[in-house]
């Protein structure tokens, strides 16, 4: 299965490469790696890559070989885009890209037909764009981004069921009625943004879906967590 390798690493490590054919989990976080060299596209039975808080700017087009990849986790890097390739990765489930440079929503995803979540909080982006609407995801996480435009044609998202758009830049205007009348979201998270929540009660359609708005402060949220593991320590 995985390999862990205990060195702080500036580069992606040449052991690996012995290893190609069995691996199915590499986790190399908390590292200083700054490019994934083109090898990475020898993984072939990879399952698993997750290169959380490292210094990349990019993924090399190999990446598109990697057509057993489940999970491909890049918080907290330097990426601003993706390439086309990773729209190859036709097994993918799980596409974490939290706390990076990407001031453009990315496009070229709805070939991921198996995709159950894109994380693009804690960016930059400042508009959510027509091609949305190709995402097969279940899920999207845009907290903490500067969002003030919303496409309603992410109301056409045919496996969207959650939609996180927390601390952005939206005014309630900007909100799509076709998100409450005409999508499968049942989760539509907007605290912080640039309305109060009970706002969204004045929309067309509100009535007619189950919204799980997030009333609660984050400082109220943490203090029940913080019980909750006092409790559990017993």
């Amino acid at each position: 299965e995985g390999r862990q390798i205990p060195l702080l690493h500036l580069e992606f490590p040449e052991e690996l490469q012995r290893l190609t054919a069995n691996l199915r989990t590499v986790d190399l976080s908390g590292n200083k790696i700054e490019v994934l060299p083109g090898s990475v596209g020898n993984f072939l039975q990879l399952k698993s890559l997750t290169l959380n808080s490292n210094k990349l700017t990019g993924l090399p087009e190999e990446i598109g070989k990697l057509k057993k990849l489940e999970t491909l986790s890049l918080n907290g890097n330097r990426i601003q885009q993706l390439p086309p390739a990773v729209g190859q990765l036709k097994a993918l489930k799980t596409l974490n890209l939290a706390g990076n440079l990407f001031t453009e929503f990315p496009v070229g995803l709805g070939t991921l037909r198996h995709l159950d979540l894109l994380d693009l909080s804690r960016n930059r982006i400042q508009n959510v764009p027509a091609e949305v609407s190709e995402l097969q995801t279940i899920e999207i996480n845009l907290n903490q981004n500067q969002i003030s435009v919303l496409s309603a044609e992410v109301s056409r998202c045919p496996r969207l069921k959650v939609l996180r758009l927390e601390e952005n830049c939206l005014e309630l205007s900007s909100i799509p009625d076709s998100i409450l009348t005409d999508s499968q979201v049942s989760l539509f998270s907007v605290e912080g943004n640039l309305f109060e929540v009970k706002r969204l009660r004045e929309l067309e359609g509100y009535e007619k879906v189950r919204l799980l708005l997030l009333f609660i402060s984050y400082k109220f949220y943490l203090f029940q967590i913080n019980i909750k593991s006092k409790y559990y320590s017993y």
